[in-house]
């Protein structure tokens, strides 16, 4: 086994690919993230998520490149990976006949934890994600959000180096989902550990991440903190929902000074621009000279749903509200 070197990134990954046949689920993507952060990665279904996380966590080879994790190589070796790294995937492998405190028990025991250390580990783990009686109860009777807050201390009993959460709050209430995200913010904090969040949810990434990377149809399309990401798009946007020809508007609209740039997506057309209240009025004057009716004109500050409509063409916000709702 290689011998680690303590100034590796956390996580290095370099011409990243995973082919299937002729189709890259992951096209030649590099990352790196340094120890301590939250990095937060984004993109809808399919765009090659989960795939890239099941390659640095030593679960799927990658077919080309190279990926480092808490100073390893993941391919050459795995087994130094996985004993510093922590996962929780989409879907919590927990056994519903035993009860919280039990589970911890078998995997600090499993991590090599004995007697009095078992016990200590597995109450600093429960004072950590904040299950409370319910560590004592059957894991059957747990609701969503307490199964997922008990998947992370699972994933924690060794400390790992680093943490990676594969859309951890999918399907849950946004009750749930903010106990969640008080939880990774508090891992962070008190272990300064590591951080690999995927997500669809927007809002999780900007409460989350200190940056963040886009992924679409296996390529990472764009990639910083979500306010430098937010101010690539420009520093106010306009959106006009409109009734007739659409691309005439835009067309109109971009000639207009202060406007950056001007994006169609069915019957919405959205504006970047410098100066988002010197513009509106312009901006409605010359959607009536050209003959659309307009049904809203919203001026706003930018949102990483923008962002991922500018770089991708698509909504992500409305793609997980549709997942949501199936």
């Amino acid at each position: 086994m290689a011998e680690a070197n303590e100034e590796e990134l956390a996580i290095e990954a370099t011409a990243l690919v995973r082919a299937y046949g002729e189709v890259r689920a992951v096209d030649t993507i590099d990352l790196r993230v340094p120890p301590g952060e939250v990095y937060g990665f984004l993109g809808p279904n399919g765009a090659g998520k989960s795939t890239v996380v099941r390659m640095l966590t030593t679960l799927l080879l990658p077919t080309q490149g190279r990926a480092m994790v808490a100073g390893y190589d993941v391919v050459r070796d795995p087994t130094a990976v996985r004993l510093r790294i922590g996962a929780a995937l989409q879907e919590a492998a927990l056994d519903p006949k035993q009860t919280g405190r039990e589970l911890l028990a078998l995997q600090a025991r499993l991590y090599g934890l004995r007697g009095r250390e078992v016990k200590e580990r597995v109450r600093d783990l429960a004072a950590l994600v904040d299950i409370g009686d319910a560590m004592d109860h059957f894991i059957g009777t747990y609701s969503g959000g307490m199964k997922r807050r008990l998947d992370l201390a699972a994933a924690l009993v060794h400390n790992p180096v680093v943490l990676f959460l594969d859309e951890p709050t999918t399907g849950l209430d946004p009750i749930s989902r903010t106990k969640v995200w008080e939880e990774v913010r508090r891992i962070n904090r008190d272990l300064g550990t590591t951080i690999f969040l995927t997500t669809q949810y927007l809002e999780e990434a900007d409460q989350l991440a200190g940056r963040v990377g886009i992924i679409n149809q296996g390529k990472i399309v764009a990639e910083g903190t979500p306010e430098s990401l937010k101010h690539s798009v420009g520093s106010d946007v306009i959106v006009a929902k409109v009734v007739g020809e659409a691309a005439l508007a835009a067309a109109e609209c971009q000639k207009l000074r202060g406007v950056a740039g001007a994006e169609i997506h069915g019957d919405e057309v959205t504006l970047s621009v410098a100066q988002g209240s010197a513009v509106i009025g312009p901006v409605a004057i010359a959607l009536n000279a050209c003959g659309v009716e307009v049904r809203e004109l919203t001026l706003r500050t930018p949102t990483l749903d923008d962002v991922f409509l500018h770089y991708t063409g698509a909504r992500l916000e409305a793609e997980a509200t549709e997942e949501q709702s199936e």
